[in-house]
């Protein structure tokens, strides 16, 4: 089959896809309703789903096409206008994030939206666009119904989207939680639409309004108040006393102007403590609310005089089954905002009560399989086995367990009534999204779910990917709001996803069937025989980022509910124990626990082998002229490298590199760990064969060239920091695969055999192509010869934009310095630090040390000594110390000690919280370039506003 160049290989709108996706990001009060339907991990953008699927079917404008074709697009701009507003996007997004970038810089207030336009993922194409569409893929593929197929689907944005455009949708998915996620945003919303609404609310509010009844004596309430949540800490016995010490890393309930606090009174009369609120910021000030009871992991006991006790203590005693709870807080929800009370008799007593409720019901409800009591699978995401939480009902306190196994069993006598009163689709339908309410709650009403000080409400329990164990937690009030309140976020979520789907201006039905194009199909990507051979147009996928989300272990959280409330509804989805680990392409070490150092290695050639079978399924369904287009996000080369190997290994070729702008810009986690900011969309088609023998000197130089040339174009469109790396390895590895097999000059021992190159040669090479632009970048286009320590340190600064990174990042730059990470930056100039598997860099405070950071030395054989120990003084001494220690060093005017001064605040985040530096060294840069050299040019400051990095139950934690 010919293959016609299509829109993705030649073109694509980086600034304006960046843009638009990342307004799509912007608040997560605004997100799209699929994000609130229920939690999972990593979605993409819609907006960015959309344009890759749409580029990678359309064709690129040619001026070959027929007549037809070119009278409506006559020259290639006008196609590529038309193209974005196909996608949705009617106005120019860039302006508007710049008139926002200019506001926040002059700190003005927009009186009106920055933007002109809607945003484009609430736009469904209309019949004129769907029109034009069905003609252009007429055109480049000889059928105006295209099968766009994703093997990974998990959340849902890349088949939603290509539902939306009314094309036949394949969506595969290993995860039975994902696959009811999918089920209840592909199907139900396109086949019932709004009327849905209706029966939602009538039923969810006879499973509420019964459940409440049932609960309502164990959440009393003082004259008729909204309970906003209950705050509990976790307890261990005083090893000296044995009275029970509330564990709390600090002693806050609300920060910001109205600052509230808990005062612990610890009477050694009482058999427990008792807590007083306190208000204002003198008065919380006086009390040190900082200073809690526990602190990484070791604890205190006031009790006995602060007396030490040791973590291993904690963990033998919560491992006994002996750690317990103590309520110490309520938030009551008032019309003037939320107050504080301690809990009274009548609290503790309903504590109690429910206790003693759930212990009567436990062997009727164990007879029923309604509580939860599986054993956890404990691997790689698990933060709380050390703990006792062994079982999934550990992860809830009584009153908490109580409730969820409550509310399911009040479902379960209510799914009978709706298979009765309904059609068994819509019956199907309404269960599941029931089912979601408890997905809903037990997130938010669980011991891993925390209290959120600063925006004074209770924290998801996947705040990050793993089940990070908490000191503190909240209780919602079952009785009263949990459901009520899960079910109105489940049919809100229901009613955005059915108002989009609405929206599609193709009919959707076969009549015959009473079908919607599209097929669910719940297996391993390496095997999906559903699919024929050579029938879709166009793959495009969001892979699984190596270990970044160990998604099924996270998922079981949800899966062991799911399995009781949807067990009969997904019979072949909830038939075991827990979800399917083996089948997973993760890097997951903990398959691999027996094998003792060479688990990691054993995980990542696992992941590989999955990854390469995925991607020969992939070659095997598309068509001769189709395209797999994927969509990969990673700051780890070794991610790249078994990505690109799996890839080229499956006989793909890249033919187009474009990097998408789609996660948060700034947020305070990164300015302590890198993050990568772009999401990268290879397109691939399938290889034609060679007979030729490629060797890596015949291409080095050609990767070379065009890492550099990459670099400087992606440079000048805005892209920075770990994603300019990033961007070349796109380019880069289409060079690899155009002449894969690539062969080293490195033999086989035993057979005398060349061996294959690893792709990771490449990107190291591309790697080193940036380091030289961004040094020279960082110095306005200057050279300057720095040594090999300071080179490191700076570049460090400037591809991670973060303190702490990945060792074998720090590894790899520091060979591109032709230094060793372990001898000459950790221990001899002592420039970072080993923190498990990420190394992070030292301040000057940390680095004093005679030679090294050294006031009383005047001569520097290293500059960023030089450049610390200044900055140690001014930090320490004020400005006029330290400009005597730089007279006397004779660097006022050193030409390379300015340039170093320069590049570092070109290279370090200036980045700003409430007009103070989030990062200490970039406000010592700034001062000292203020005091000693004005005339100095700097990068601007960018001031941190809260965005999507921090959604809890949208599950968008973007690290």
């Amino acid at each position: 089959m010919k293959k016609k160049e299509l829109l993705i290989e030649k073109w694509l709108p980086i600034d304006i896809a960046s843009a638009e996706s990342m307004r799509e990001r912007g608040a997560s009060s605004a997100l799209p309703p699929l994000y609130f339907l229920h939690v999972w991990w990593a979605r993409r953008p819609l907006t960015t789903s959309r344009i890759a699927i749409l580029a990678s079917l359309l064709p690129a404008w040619s001026s070959d096409w027929p007549e037809s074709l070119k009278s409506k697009y006559p020259n290639e701009e006008t196609y590529n206008e038309w193209f974005l507003k196909a996608c949705g996007i009617f106005g120019d997004p860039v302006e508007g994030r710049k008139k926002i970038a200019k506001a926040k810089e002059t700190n003005t207030k927009l009186k009106d939206s920055p933007y002109t336009h809607k945003r484009a993922f609430t736009i469904s194409p209309d019949k004129k666009y769907q029109v034009d569409i069905d003609e252009l893929i007429q055109y480049a593929w000889g059928k105006s119904s295209p099968i766009v197929a994703d093997f990974f689907s998990g959340g849902g944005s890349i088949p939603f989207e290509a539902l939306r455009y009314g094309f036949n949708t394949i969506a595969n998915e290993l995860n039975p939680v994902a696959s009811v996620i999918l089920k209840s945003t592909l199907d139900y919303p396109f086949r019932f639409g709004l009327e849905l609404e209706k029966d939602l609310k009538h039923y969810g509010k006879i499973i509420c309004d019964s459940v409440g009844e049932k609960l309502a004596d164990f959440y009393p309430r003082e004259d008729g108040e909204r309970i906003h949540a209950y705050i509990w800490a976790r307890t261990v016995a005083c090893p000296y006393t044995g009275k029970p010490i509330p564990l709390s890393p600090n002693w806050w309930l609300s920060k910001g102007a109205k600052p509230v606090a808990v005062q612990p009174v610890f009477d050694p009369n009482s058999d427990e403590a008792t807590f007083k609120i306190v208000h204002g910021k003198e008065e919380c000030a006086a009390l040190k609310p900082d200073e809690g009871t526990v602190s990484r992991g070791n604890a205190i006991s006031p009790w006995a005089n602060n007396q030490p006790v040791d973590g291993s203590y904690i963990k033998e005693e919560a491992q006994a089954g002996r750690m317990g709870q103590q309520l110490y807080a309520i938030a009551v929800k008032k019309n003037r905002g939320t107050e504080y009370r301690a809990p009274t008799r009548a609290d503790l007593d309903a504590v109690e009560l429910a206790e003693a409720e759930l212990e009567r019901k436990t062997p009727e409800w164990r007879v029923k399989g309604i509580i939860p009591d599986d054993e956890r699978y404990i691997g790689p995401a698990d933060r709380s086995a050390n703990y006792g939480m062994l079982k999934w009902s550990d992860a809830f306190s009584p009153r908490q367990l109580l409730s969820i196994c409550t509310y399911l069993e009040e479902l379960l006598e209510v799914k009978e009534k709706l298979f009765r009163e309904l059609s068994s689709k819509k019956a199907k339908s309404l269960s599941s999204y029931f089912a979601l309410v408890i997905s809903k709650a037990i997130n938010y009403n669980a011991m891993l779910a925390s209290w959120d000080v600063s925006r004074i409400k209770v924290r998801g329990v996947f705040d990050r990917h793993d089940f990070s164990f908490k000191w503190t937690f909240g209780e919602f009030d079952a009785s009263a709001n949990l459901f009520p309140w899960g079910l109105e976020q489940v049919v809100d979520a229901y009613s955005g996803i059915a108002e989009l789907a609405s929206g599609v201006s193709k009919t959707f039905f076969d009549e015959a069937t009473n079908s919607i194009p599209v097929q669910f199909v719940k297996g391993s990507a390496t095997n999906v025989p559903e699919i024929p051979t050579g029938s879709v147009e166009a793959v495009v996928v969001d892979p699984p980022y190596y270990d970044n989300v160990m998604y099924s272990e996270c998922s079981d959280f949800f899966y062991v509910w799911m399995k009781r409330s949807l067990g009969d509804i997904y019979p072949e989805w909830f038939n075991d124990q827990l979800t399917n680990k083996d089948d997973e392409a993760v890097a997951n070490v903990a398959r691999f626990c027996d094998m003792g150092k060479n688990k990691k290695a054993l995980a990542l050639a696992d992941y590989e082998r999955k990854m390469a079978a995925s991607f020969k399924e992939m070659h095997r369904v598309l068509r001769d002229d189709g395209v797999l287009t994927v969509m990969f996000t990673h700051k780890k080369v070794e991610a790249w490298d078994t990505l690109a190997t799996s890839l080229l290994n499956a006989g793909f070729e890249i033919k187009s590199s474009w990097p998408v702008h789609t996660e948060s810009e700034h947020s305070l986690h990164q300015a302590k760990k890198n993050a990568a900011k772009s999401t990268i969309l290879l397109t691939c088609r399938k290889r034609e064969p060679s007979t030729e023998t490629v060797w890596w000197d015949d291409i080095k130089s050609e990767i070379q060239e065009t890492a550099r040339e990459t670099a400087e174009y992606m440079e000048k469109q805005g892209i920075s920091g770990v994603d300019l790396y990033i961007a070349t390895f796109g380019p880069t590895l289409s060079i690899l695969s155009r002449h894969w097999p690539v062969m080293s000059s490195e033999v086989d021992e035993d057979t005398g055999d060349p061996i294959p190159l690893r792709p990771e040669i490449a990107l190291d090479i591309a790697r080193e192509e940036v380091v030289t632009l961004r040094k020279k970048g960082l110095l306005l286009g200057r050279e300057l010869d720095f040594d090999q320590y300071t080179d490191w340190y700076l570049m460090a600064w400037d591809s991670f934009s973060a303190e702490e990174f990945p060792a074998d990042e720090g590894r790899k730059l520091a060979l591109a310095m032709g230094l060793d990470l372990d001898k000459d930056i950790l221990r001899t100039k002592m420039l970072a630090k080993k923190k498990s598997s990420s190394i992070v860099l030292l301040k000057p405070e940390d680095r004093r040390k005679k030679g090294l950071v050294d006031p009383s030395k005047l001569f520097f054989d290293c500059m960023i000594d030089a450049a610390h120990t200044a900055m140690l003084l001014y930090s320490e001494d004020g400005a006029g110390t330290c400009k005597s220690f730089i007279e006397k060093a004779d660097l006022i005017d050193n030409t390379t000690f300015k340039g170093l001064i320069q590049a570092l605040l070109g290279a370090i985040p200036r980045t700003r919280l409430k007009g103070e530096f989030v990062r200490p060294e970039a406000e010592v840069l700034d001062n000292m370039r203020l005091s000693f050299f004005p005339e100095m040019e700097v990068t601007e400051i960018d001031e941190y506003t809260r965005d999507a990095g921090d959604l809890g139950d949208q599950g968008v934690l973007n690290i």
